[in-house]
């Protein structure tokens, strides 16, 4: 498949070949990447290349295109090629630094906007996906956001001044910020198990930042480490004189994680243990249990409470 023959066919036709292509490399949806790409090539939406697909594919467009498809066969996501990924209302900019938001990651921030908090404190942010999704969506909401990826901090610093949420998002490096206290806590850490990594796809194993995803033998060291850390009491303004975050009191408001399949039960042993006495956990649109939620016995603060007056 050359930029040249693409050049010279309609949008039909170089899809058509892109397809045949894509799918003898194992790509698991091939028309809907290549018509993703020739959008890009032509600079025009989707809609309107499904709609004309007798239109010509000009010659420096399948050059362009020819480039992307072949990027696609070696299995880089789409969303790296493009530059790009959709997140609620947003558009967001990612690249090789972070990882590439998914779908279900909106329900922490669905969780969010059901609960209204006034300070927020989003723990992995990477992209800034959740951060900025709740500076969008939910006016007066202080967001903190962190990261333990210098690379990932800055993606995210630049979506948030391309999108014009600077001011509306403070981002750190780290996990748990000292010093702050928050009304709810939201967190997507790494969950890959070691074992399940050499049956992931492509896309995730050869492209995304390892360092994101996995997460030791079972997928649960990087949650082990957040629950166990006295600072987790201390963000919402509790601690223990043994510094045992199990020894927690009552009154921790809302924590929320995203975890992968399977792993419900032991990270809702651990929010338990975290001093969490009431403890949910919700599924994804495809029914696999994918976020856990724990609350203490106070109320959240309202939205617009952490700031002066």
């Amino acid at each position: 498949m050359t930029g040249q023959a693409i050049g010279s066919s309609s949008a039909q036709e170089a899809i058509g070949a892109a397809v045949d292509a894509l799918r003898a490399a194992g790509v698991e949806d091939p028309r809907l990447d290549a018509e993703l790409l020739l959008s890009e090539a032509l600079d025009c939406g989707r809609a309107a290349l499904v709609a004309s697909p007798e239109a010509e594919v000009p010659a420096e467009a399948g050059r362009r295109f020819g480039e992307m498809v072949r990027r696609r066969l070696r299995r880089e996501p789409v969303a790296y090629i493009l530059g790009r990924r959709a997140f609620r209302r947003l558009e967001l900019a990612v690249d090789r630094r972070v990882l590439i938001p998914r779908p279900e990651t909106e329900m922490l921030v669905e969780l969010a906007l059901e609960l209204r908090p006034g300070r927020v404190l989003d723990v992995g942010t990477g992209s800034g996906a959740v951060a900025l999704a709740l500076a969008d969506e939910l006016e007066g909401c202080d967001v903190l956001a962190t990261d333990t990826s210098a690379a990932a901090l800055e993606v995210a610093r630049v979506n948030a001044e391309r999108l014009g949420l600077a001011d509306r998002v403070e981002l750190l490096p780290g996990t748990l910020p000292e010093n702050r206290e928050f009304d709810l806590v939201l967190a997507n850490l790494p969950y890959v198990a070691e074992r399940d990594w050499p049956s992931l796809q492509p896309e995730v194993t050869k492209w995304e930042p390892r360092e994101a995803l996995l997460a030791g033998p079972d997928g649960l060291d990087a949650y082990r480490s957040f629950f166990a850390s006295p600072r987790l009491a201390t963000s919402f303004g509790h601690s223990t004189e043994s510094g045992n975050s199990a020894e927690a009191p009552g009154g921790l408001p809302a924590v929320a994680v995203e975890i992968g399949a399977g792993q419900a039960p032991a990270v809702a042993a651990l929010v338990r243990a975290a001093g969490f006495g009431d403890v949910e956990v919700r599924r994804d649109l495809a029914g696999i249990e994918r976020v856990v939620v724990g609350r203490g016995d106070r109320e959240l603060s309202p939205v617009g409470a952490g700031k002066p007056g």
